[in-house]
């Protein structure tokens, strides 16, 4: 666990635990904070050793967002969070993490940390969570990807319905239009996040990056590249050793070893 930081980091096993850790300000994303996530999605997405991340937070807030009073002038003064070579947290450009996240959000999940929370691949909630995005009753609109994923996952109708009144949304009503995948108790939530990581730091690690590629690949430039790029990518995983354990695996009627090679 690395202390006095406002990310904290933890190993379990293939598993990184990432924390948001600002709980005095209901984790409200500073400038040095965003820095300090980008740095930890850095170095989980640079250490072969890790196959699956969790994210979650300190408290008893997932987020309240952006901290305005210290991100809105940075912002203005052209200033980066982080680095240019670090991975993006909110994947709206720059560098792009290829190994698979889960989200694990609690308390009040407002505005940027929707937006965080929508760049992630699985997506669970506590009950009693509260959504809120609310640019728009601020005088701004959602800059971190929500008028992209919101309308991708719930449709057209449930996007709009809370991207242009601003109005908040429970966990029931999130996991009712797709925005979550899963509600569970407070005290079973980050658990149940670590049991899913776990079941995907299983899995091949080649063809767990292979699915994600393929997934954002559709996704940025459309079904018709996606599918182009199947029969290539298809070709390079079932030359690795992985694939090979795959199959004896399945022949020999035991659980796969995969080394990610």
């Amino acid at each position: 666990m690395t202390d006095a930081t406002r990310i904290t980091t933890e190993r379990r096993g293939r598993v990184l635990l990432i924390g948001l850790n600002r709980p005095e300000k209901m984790n409200a994303l500073d400038m040095r904070m965003m820095g300090e996530l980008a740095t930890a999605y850095t170095a989980y997405e640079e250490d072969d050793a890790l196959r699956c991340a969790v994210l979650f937070a300190h408290g008893d807030h997932f987020t309240a967002g952006l901290d305005l009073a210290d991100v809105g002038p940075a912002m203005a003064q052209g200033r980066a969070a982080w680095a240019a070579a670090d991975v993006n947290p909110w994947a709206t450009n720059g560098r792009r993490r290829t190994k698979p996240l889960v989200a694990a959000v609690h308390g009040r999940c407002l505005t940027a940390g929707i937006e965080l929370m929508l760049a992630t691949d699985i997506r669970l909630a506590a009950e009693g969570t509260r959504f809120g995005q609310i640019e728009v009753l601020r005088g701004i609109f959602p800059f971190g990807g929500a008028t992209v994923r919101w309308p991708a996952l719930t449709g057209w109708g449930n996007a709009m319905r809370y991207l242009l009144t601003g109005d908040t949304l429970d966990a029931a009503e999130a996991l009712r239009i797709g925005l979550v995948q899963e509600v569970t108790t407070p005290e079973a939530l980050l658990d149940r996040a670590i049991e899913l990581a776990q079941r995907v730091a299983k899995a091949a690690p080649l063809g767990v990056r292979a699915t994600l590629k393929s997934a954002w690949m559709a996704e940025a430039e459309g079904p018709s590249a996606a599918i182009d790029d199947l029969a290539p990518e298809m070709a390079a995983i079932f030359a690795t050793a992985d694939a090979q354990e795959g199959l004896m695996s399945f022949l020999e009627r035991r659980e796969a070893a995969f080394k990610g090679s």
